[in-house]
């Protein structure tokens, strides 16, 4: 239980939005779900801007198996396009792999939030499969859908969900690398920040304050830190941003409500 010594919330201490026990008859049944949410707007959206990946491959001279390859052992745009620069440029595989590595620190702080809320017989080391999953995507939606799933279900839910934008997002790169001279550059750019402007937009939607508070405070600081140096732009107002945004959920809304006293 959350304390003033220990000022965590245990997923379990959050009261779920309905009767979840009859969202899902098995998790046979959470698991197509799972591939039906993601069948939508999740799927669209991913696949268009894994074709503006692809697409960057081809006008970049790669060959075909590179940005495909990278998809299918990857699953992390920002990280490929990382990738994809660094080995244009020429670097060594050391700064390759630091570089690609930092843009991909997100992801722990997207697992410890997220996997904590599944049932415990699923924290197992079985759980490592399922982690490839763990896209912006799929993590926003489960944040947002898994207060109203059933602790049991919920591994089967994201599973479903992670498996489809998964597998949708290698033939939309290699799609996107057969279209490259079809598509404008400006086009194929577009594309490629498609999907993290949805997870944005999905993210705002998940319940605490504290996310939106954090998306707002990195909106007005983002083009701030890019004037002093944009190089470091894009970390520093992270770094604030959410540092601040923190600070407001502990010291002001938890307390506000009597979560932490």
């Amino acid at each position: 239980m959350s304390s003033p010594q220990q000022p965590y919330i245990d997923p379990g201490e959050l009261a779920l939005e309905k009767s979840v026990s009859e969202r899902f008859k098995n998790r046979q049944d959470a698991f197509r779900t799972g591939l039906k949410n993601a069948a939508g707007a999740p799927a669209i959206v991913l696949f268009a801007g894994m074709v503006g990946f692809g697409a960057m491959g081809k006008t970049s001279g790669l060959d075909m198996w590179f940005p495909a390859l990278s998809t299918l052992l990857m699953f992390a745009l920002p990280g490929q396009v990382v990738l994809m620069e660094m080995v244009l440029g020429g670097a060594s595989v050391l700064p390759i792999i630091l570089a690609v590595t930092l843009t991909s620190t997100r992801f722990i702080t997207m697992t410890v939030s997220l996997f904590p809320q599944l049932h415990d017989r699923d924290r197992n080391k079985n759980l490592y499969a399922s982690v490839h999953l763990l896209a912006m995507t799929a993590w926003a939606i489960s944040m947002r859908e898994f207060s109203s799933i059933e602790v049991k279900h919920r591994l089967s839910y994201f599973v479903g969900f992670g498996l489809v934008c998964w597998l949708i997002s290698i033939p939309a790169t290699i799609l996107g690398y057969y279209l490259a001279a079809l598509v404008p550059t400006a086009v194929t750019l577009g594309l490629v920040f498609i999907n993290p402007l949805f997870f944005l937009l999905t993210f705002a939607e998940v319940k605490p304050w504290i996310n939106r508070i954090a998306i707002g405070l990195g909106c007005i600081l983002g083009p701030i830190f890019y004037f002093i140096d944009r190089d470091t732009s894009l970390l520093a107002s992270a770094v604030i941003a959410g540092t601040i945004a923190y600070y407001i959920d502990r010291k002001v809304l938890r307390k506000k409500q009597g979560v932490i006293g």
